[in-house]
């Protein structure tokens, strides 16, 4: 088993450079582009959950394959819903849609730990990856915008993904799990418990 530091220079190294070419083929099956960050958000944490990455061959297809995976369990879970909301819209309007106190805290105490993570990353990576992840703006216009190549850009988001997942398995101590999520060995087993 490889300690957390070394998955995640793999998941760096062997996963993180396919981002684009999976964005493309995300696209290419005409999702939403907020679907399509969400798609590639759940699949980097799958694999940044793995406890070993030795069993990996291909970091492309293994991402692909997970990014397929999270793919179709959104598409099960939006049919799921919308047959829900058809059939029993009232048993649904009658359920308490407050979350209450204790996750309204905990979400607040992990908003303020990613933005502290975000806010600690260095400027341009910082600046970058916000316009990316956080504000959804495309790479191109990114580019444009700062008056660098979509190269850097696409480099910066996955410096900061990289230096944010770091930052996380070090605060965590190099806990194999998050609350509430139970990722496994193979990306089709990555689910909520």
């Amino acid at each position: 088993m490889k300690c957390r530091r070394e998955i995640i220079d793999w998941v760096g190294s062997n996963i993180i450079p396919y981002e684009r070419e999976l964005r493309a083929w995300l696209r290419r099956r005409a999702l939403p582009a907020q679907d399509i960050d969400d798609i590639i958000h759940d699949s980097y944490l799958c694999i940044a959950q793995l406890s070993d990455v030795g069993h990996i061959r291909n970091g492309r297809a293994y991402l692909f394959t997970t990014a397929r995976s999270v793919m179709l369990r959104r598409v099960r879970r939006d049919r799921i819903v919308r047959i829900e909301s058809l059939i029993e819209i009232d048993a649904m309007t009658l359920q308490d849609a407050d979350p209450g106190p204790e996750r309204h805290a905990s979400a607040r105490q992990e908003l303020a730990r990613i933005q502290r993570l975000v806010a600690s990353l260095p400027d341009r990576c910082r600046e970058i990856f916000y316009l990316r992840r956080m504000e959804g703006m495309p790479q191109r216009q990114i580019a444009k915008r700062l008056g660098v190549t979509e190269h850097i850009v696409e480099a910066q988001a996955a410096r900061g993904l990289k230096l944010i997942m770091k930052a996380i398995a070090q605060e965590e101590g190099g806990a194999e799990h998050h609350q509430g999520m139970r990722y496994d060995e193979h990306p089709a087993k990555c689910r909520e418990d």
